[in-house]
């Protein structure tokens, strides 16, 4: 590795550190759990998946979006089910990588990508709004102008020291630069070891301490299955925009199975289930991070803050980490999506905003689920639209209907409406060369149509069938 690529890694890494330790405490709280298990699954998580993962340069850790799955299962059945939920689900990971349903991913519709990015990006900023309040009041007076200040030193920052120089992230100036400020001055501002202290020792190797039958399976499963599809489902979609960010190509399938097996270390070492994270991927990516070096940094810095540094890591400014979670939130946000809003198809604008507020308001794999169906409903009734049948009668008396289009669920009704068994002659051909089978559904309509004829005393001849219209048909059991 040359020396610059070298350099450039190691700094993304030490600066994506300092993003994650927040973040992991967060949803360790949320989850109703103690911080460590947050921070030991973004290390093993970060450290694994970046060293063995499909994508490097992209940063996975103790995300939010599966923290909410597993709130109910450790209230009800406390933390050592949890830890059996996230080695189950790192199985689910690894058998779906290994099954090579990474390239599902491309079923995802761009419009609903960025609504997905958006939404994530919105999720970002309103998470931060939390460090502006103490307990369940807002700040107010001083301590909310001294926490508005120091977060706008900190975006200033980091928007104005890429325009003098590029040698070191602007994101680690910030933090170190705005840390220091407030050191030196003495500014009553709430820091990291507010939220919680980090100090600990080394994660311990046990199988979570819980029975092993039947009956845990059927508590734990539910929950790992969801776990297991949310964390794979943001892993991908982030993976597809850092494909994007840095022109080049990750691996899917991968990916999903390094995920997997650090899910299933982190477990076994009582740290949180995990998946790739959007915000500290675009901190890494921003900071010049592309090799696997800048995420295996970004974990050992994880630990190596628990081990040893948590009283100068506990003093970092919250007003720092915020702001510049709020710049990444701004360069997440897919803002050239609102200039095209006039441009595109009111489909696509309807599915980028649908997706967005669901996102918002509910998760992301409902969020994307929705996007889906969306994307789906459009394309059926689209190409149902588009089925359409040239007709003529030879100088025979014959008629022949040559139909264009997809035949499939949606357009059944369309196909059939095209004829007119009554006052058609005694001869009909229906030319298929320009005409798709798709489903079953297409079967029963063609099947349906010689119904029609035959009652109406009349003979339906189908020709130019496709190869694949013919098996499609023929494992049906029709006879053409």
């Amino acid at each position: 590795m040359k020396p610059a690529r070298l350099r450039a890694d190691l700094l993304a890494g030490l600066t994506t550190s300092f993003a994650l330790v927040p973040e992991c405490i967060a949803f360790a709280l949320v989850a109703h759990l103690n911080p460590l298990m947050g921070l030991y699954g973004a290390f093993i998580i970060c450290t694994l998946t970046a060293l063995f993962g499909g994508r490097p340069g992209m940063i996975s850790g103790a995300a939010g979006s599966m923290a909410v799955v597993i709130v109910a299962l450790v209230v009800q059945h406390g933390v050592q089910y949890l830890l059996g939920t996230v080695l189950l689900g790192g199985v689910v990971m690894i058998l779906f990588g290994l099954l090579r349903l990474g390239k599902l991913v491309r079923l995802v519709p761009y419009p609903v990508m960025l609504g997905f990015v958006n939404g994530l990006a919105i999720v970002i900023a309103m998470a931060q709004l939390e460090h502006f309040k103490a307990g369940e009041h807002w700040l107010s007076g001083s301590p909310l102008y001294l926490m508005i200040g120091l977060v706008a030193l900190t975006m200033l920052v980091v928007y104005v020291l890429p325009k003098l120089t590029r040698a070191v992230p602007p994101a680690l100036v910030a933090i170190l630069g705005v840390g220091l400020l407030v050191y030196l001055l003495g500014l009553p501002t709430r820091t990291l070891g507010d939220m919680a202290h980090i100090a600990g020792g080394l994660p311990g190797l046990a199988l979570p301490d819980v029975p092993w039958n039947l009956e845990t399976l059927k508590i734990i499963a539910p929950y790992a299955v969801l776990m297991a599809m949310v964390g794979l489902l943001e892993t991908l979609l982030t993976l597809n925009l850092t494909d994007e960010i840095t022109e080049s190509r990750g691996y899917p399938d991968r990916e999903c199975v390094a995920l997997g097996a650090a899910n299933m270390v982190s477990g076994l070492c009582g740290g949180m289930g995990g998946c790739a994270m959007i915000g500290q991927t675009v901190i890494n990516l921003s900071s010049n991070g592309r090799g696997r070096l800048s995420g295996v940094v970004a974990g050992l810095m994880i630990l190596l803050f628990v081990l040893f540094l948590s009283p100068l890591i506990e003093r970092i400014p919250l007003a720092a980490l915020v702001g510049v979670m709020f710049v990444v939130a701004q360069q997440t946000f897919a803002w050239a999506s609102l200039r095209v809003l006039h441009k595109v198809p009111v489909n696509d604008v309807l599915a980028i905003i649908a997706v967005t507020v669901v996102t918002v308001f509910t998760d992301l794999a409902t969020a994307v689920l929705f996007g889906i169906v969306i994307a789906a409903v459009n394309f059926a009734w689209q190409h149902a639209r588009e089925l359409y049948a040239d007709s003529h009668v030879d100088e025979e008396g014959s008629k022949h209907y040559q139909m264009h289009g997809t035949l499939f669920f949606a357009s059944t009704t369309p196909f059939l409406n095209q004829f007119d068994p009554a006052n058609d002659p005694a001869k009909v051909t229906l030319d298929c060369q320009h005409l798709s089978f798709v489903d079953y559904s297409a079967i029963a309509a063609l099947k349906t149509l010689r119904e029609r004829y035959a009652k109406a005393g009349k003979h339906l001849r189908v020709v130019h069938l496709s190869e694949r219209c013919k098996q499609l048909l023929k494992r049906a059991g029709e006879q053409l």
